[in-house]
């Protein structure tokens, strides 16, 4: 008994000891905390939370599960795609060995609702395909002769463009979600490699190209309490909004739309009416603009930043055009339609819908992505592994016909399509929710496939000497907005200075110049643009806002190659816009282009011994486009 009170008062003593001790070393760290706040910290890093690093991915890629990509010859499944992203080896549809030069950051596959997983499932005989009359014929025509199975793949596409489901089996594709989602999330790495959980709504009206990637911030446990919306739901970008909304308020989760490739239609990618007919409103200017913040500018199907009949003063603006019909070549496209397909002129018109609606449709970030239907994201000029199984590296893809239109001059062919494009992210963290919100904000870019690292900042009171420190980011965000930001209320005598920086890839082509294209609305409430050389490489002089002398060319098609004897690995650009007018609502964005190399073709022209004929473009100037900056009185 004497014993167990000795070591109870020895408990107790110790226990007091403990809490004065505690309370003492509470208040200490209490006091170092006060004095901490009172100095500033040693390293300058602490409490620094600005988006810090470039993250590359592609938010556009298609696998076996998509209908179309399936039928065309795809046996690779979303898991390919991941790992393949990763950087792993793998083996193509057609048997080839391929790989990455680097891995990417982050990956969105973006199966087509329509028929989800269809393919997959023919592909391994799934019984649930037989539960349904439409999807055992064509089980069994995929299994028949070649002309069957092109048959059935026609049959489907047309009731995607007509709107008509024909298979009623909601089971099939909850299968094929579900292992989307299983997919998605054992190969999702926060902090090494991010899976980014979306699919593709694909609405063809008419045969336009109305579609839209659907990107989740969220996990596989709010995306599996949706089914993905589909162009059987509804061909209205109004009700796949709608259905967004739903999407967030059941869920509590995140969502947004990226829009693309409006270059393959009739001008309604950014029209001035809605399906229905009637003229674009305010309810649908502020939707739109909620939901859809990123538009991919750029993809195998041609690029869509600019056209030279829009923009005749650019000489770069002729770049992968596609303007001879929409998807299907049912339609002819003519010069009245083009405004409504062009990234540029799309940004012009929003100014002029913000005066008549009081939103601004049309503000959205731009990035690239690639649109293939391989499961394979290749997008450099020497690893390009085409759109679909068909258009993978072989002696005579070139040649093959990529979409055979229904009208006369409306086919595409193979060698048309462009080894593009990329989206890039500036973020603090390589995690679903950090570049979704980078998506969100728009400090995001595109470029057409190569790596080329970007920023820019706008401000009122920018010196020329800081894009040269060290922290000109740090400097950038405290007295400036970057990419995908707003200005306004322009100090008086005042215009607004830019800040750019721009390093190749270091594993590409070295850099020709730096641009700054610039829209406006003019006094009589019509937008105009105007191009601006804000740095030249190999210290060309600017004159009358351009580079004085072309950057050269060092390309030897014949060995399809080029050497880094030309441009700068680096250029920097501080530049005051000369000719602003603080009434005059305006965006701003940055196009980077790198020197002249080989294109695909060249390569394969080398590779395979073959002559391509003359119209075949052998030489390529890959470029990067970032999201704007909008000035607003």
């Amino acid at each position: 008994m004497e014993s167990f009170i000795k070591v109870s008062i020895v408990f107790v003593v110790a226990l007091a000891i403990s809490t004065v001790a505690n309370a003492q070393t509470d208040a200490g760290t209490l006091a170092l905390e006060d004095v901490a706040h009172d100095k500033a910290d040693y390293s300058p890093f602490v409490d620094r939370h600005v988006p810090d690093r470039v993250f590359w991915g592609d938010t556009h890629l298609h696998s076996s599960y998509s209908f179309d990509a399936g039928f065309f010859g795809n046996t690779l499944t979303p898991d390919v795609a991941y790992r393949f992203a990763r950087g792993e080896e793998v083996t193509s549809s057609t048997g080839e060995r391929v790989k990455l030069i680097r891995p990417l950051d982050f990956l969105v596959v973006a199966d087509h609702a329509e028929y989800f997983g269809m393919s997959e499932l023919m592909a391994k005989g799934d019984p649930v395909l037989l539960e349904d009359e439409v999807t055992a014929r064509w089980y069994k025509m995929r299994r028949g002769t070649p002309e069957e199975s092109i048959q059935a793949f026609y049959e489907g596409v047309e009731s995607v463009s007509t709107a008509e489901n024909y298979v009623k089996n909601p089971a099939m594709q909850r299968t094929a979600w579900d292992m989307t989602l299983k997919f998605a999330e054992e190969y999702n790495d926060p902090g090494k490699f991010t899976a980014l959980i979306g699919w593709e709504w694909s609405a063809l009206p008419s045969g336009n190209n109305l579609h839209r990637v659907v990107m989740l911030r969220d996990g596989a446990d709010r995306a599996q309490q949706v089914i993905p919306f589909s162009a059987f739901d509804s061909q209205d970008p109004e009700d796949l909004w709608k259905f967004l909304q739903g999407y967030e308020e059941k869920t509590g989760g995140r969502v947004l739309a990226i829009a693309h490739n409006g270059n393959w239609g009739t001008g309604l990618m950014f029209g001035l009416t809605k399906i229905s007919g009637r003229k674009i409103d305010k309810a649908y200017a502020d939707a739109r603009a909620r939901w859809e913040p990123v538009y991919e500018v750029t993809q195998i199907k041609g690029d869509g930043e600019a056209h030279p009949v829009l923009s005749p003063n650019d000489e770069f603006a002729d770049f992968g055009t596609w303007d001879k019909g929409d998807i299907g070549g049912r339609n002819v496209i003519t010069e009245d339609m083009l405004p409504g397909q062009y990234a540029r002129a799309a940004l012009r018109r929003g100014l002029e819908q913000e005066v008549e609606l009081g939103t601004n449709p049309f503000k959205f970030g731009m990035v690239g992505s690639t649109d293939a239907h391989t499961t394979l994201a290749t997008t450099r000029e020497d690893n390009f592994f085409g759109k679909n199984p068909p258009g993978e590296p072989a002696p005579d893809r070139w040649e093959h016909v990529f979409m055979e239109g229904e009208k006369d001059g409306t086919t595409y062919y193979n060698w048309e399509t462009l080894a593009s494009g990329l989206a890039a992210a500036w973020s603090r963290d390589n995690t679903r929710e950090s570049i979704w919100d980078a998506f969100k904000r728009k400090e995001v870019y595109a470029t057409t496939g190569s790596r080329i690292t970007v920023r820019v900042f706008a401000g009122w009171d920018f010196t020329a000497d800081e894009v040269e420190r060290h922290d000109f980011a740090d400097r950038g965000y405290s007295g400036g907005v970057p990419m995908g930001g707003d200005l306004s209320a322009a100090p008086s005598d005042k215009a607004p200075t830019f800040m750019v920086r721009a390093l190749r890839d270091p594993d590409n082509a070295n850099l020709d110049r730096i641009q700054i294209v610039k829209g406006w609305l003019n006094d009589n409430g019509e937008s105009e643009e105007r191009i601006y050389d804000v740095v030249c490489s190999d210290d060309r002089a600017i004159v009358d806002r351009r580079c004085n002398r072309p950057v050269g060319n060092t390309v030897e098609v014949a060995d399809a190659s080029y050497t880094n004897t030309i441009g700068d690995p680096l250029l920097t650009a501080y530049w005051e816009d000369p000719d602003f007018d603080p009434d005059q609502r305006a965006f701003y964005y940055v196009r980077v282009l790198e020197i002249p190399k080989p294109s695909w073709q060249a390569y394969d022209a080398k590779l395979y011994g073959v002559t391509m004929s003359d119209e075949v473009p052998m030489i390529v100037q890959d470029r990067a486009y970032t999201s704007p900056i909008w000035y607003t009185p």
